[in-house]
């Protein structure tokens, strides 16, 4: 099983993938099997690291609002920071 750093590597580099102004979990940067190997615990954990990162980071990823059951959602943006929330 990875470790939660080599999860977050992971999600990292499927944002490439994304297009400005899709919404998105982190959970949705992963297979749906791959996502349900991984802990309770690890999931959270990873779910925080990648808060933080986009937080430090300005790589074009927004947090918005959170779902019913608490995940952060996510937005990825354009080029000049702006979401399709925003305009």
């Amino acid at each position: 099983m990875p470790t939660v750093n080599e999860l977050l590597e992971e999600a990292k580099s499927e944002l490439s993938h994304l297009q400005s102004g899709e919404i998105f979990l982190v959970r949705d940067l992963f297979k749906g099997y791959d996502w349900n190997r991984i802990s309770r615990s690890d999931r959270l954990l990873l779910g925080t690291l990648f808060l933080n990162y986009i937080k430090t980071n300005n790589i074009g990823v927004v947090p918005i609002e959170k779902t019913s059951s608490g995940q952060q959602k996510y937005e990825k943006s354009d080029n000049n920071g702006d979401t399709k929330q925003s305009r």
